[in-house]
């Protein structure tokens, strides 16, 4: 499981940079990968999830439906972890999370064990 953790902070760190620590938190508060594949389910956007964890292009996003997906209040949250609006918050995750759960399933699939999270957001020492 520590390998798992480090190769995911790796990635977040990699895709969020200073922003890093924010996301493991938002990825972590919905769940990990699986969490927000079932979120996107119950929010009518599973064909674009599933299109970030298949070996294809990735969908984009629109902010609107980051917002009906994650809603108000974790995106406000997100926001005030970052430090900025809600607007940019939105964008944000709009613009990096297709690119983050392409890197983290790169078989194409969510693992049963991809609601597993970093402790940090450390990256991975060599």
């Amino acid at each position: 499981m520590a390998l798992l953790d480090t190769l995911i902070s790796g990635v977040v760190s990699t895709i969020a940079g200073d922003k890093a620590p924010a996301v493991s938190d938002f990825l972590k508060t919905n769940g990990g990968i699986s969490g927000l594949a079932e979120k996107f389910q119950n929010g009518g956007a599973s064909e674009l999830f599933a299109s970030w964890v298949g070996t294809g292009n990735n969908q984009p996003i629109t902010a609107e439906q980051i917002k009906t997906v994650i809603g108000n209040s974790q995106l406000q949250e997100f926001a005030t972890k970052l430090g900025i609006d809600t607007t940019a918050a939105t964008d944000f995750i709009a613009t990096n999370l297709p690119v983050l759960i392409d890197k983290l399933t790169p078989d194409g699939k969510v693992e049963p064990n991809a609601a597993a999270l970093p402790a940090s957001s450390e990256p991975p020492t060599a």
